[in-house]
């Protein structure tokens, strides 16, 4: 069994409220877990506005598909308008 695991910090610039940003963090949440079928929780930054950091999962038997999840994951954070990467943190268990 192999995991992968990475942590992503993000800038929100346009967020002009915590409103806005759950909206955006909310958004990006459910499409990596409906297209990706990954774990994925905000882990920090909850209190401010153009920040969010996001922590993801991926399980699976065969490394290579750890090596595709987590990159499909990275395509989906970079097509995010609303969302600017800042760090990619990625760990493997």
């Amino acid at each position: 069994m192999f995991v992968g695991i990475v942590r992503i910090e993000l800038h929100l610039p346009a967020a002009r409220s915590l409103k806005d940003k759950r909206s955006v963090v909310k958004s990006l949440k459910e499409r990596i877990r409906q297209r990706v079928q990954a774990s994925v929780a905000e882990v920090d930054h909850q209190d401010l506005w153009q920040r969010a950091a996001l922590g993801v999962a991926v399980v699976s038997g065969e490394k290579r598909q750890i090596d595709e999840k987590l990159q499909a994951v990275r395509s989906l954070v970079l097509s995010t308008h609303e969302a600017e990467l800042l760090e990619w943190e990625e760990q493997e268990a």
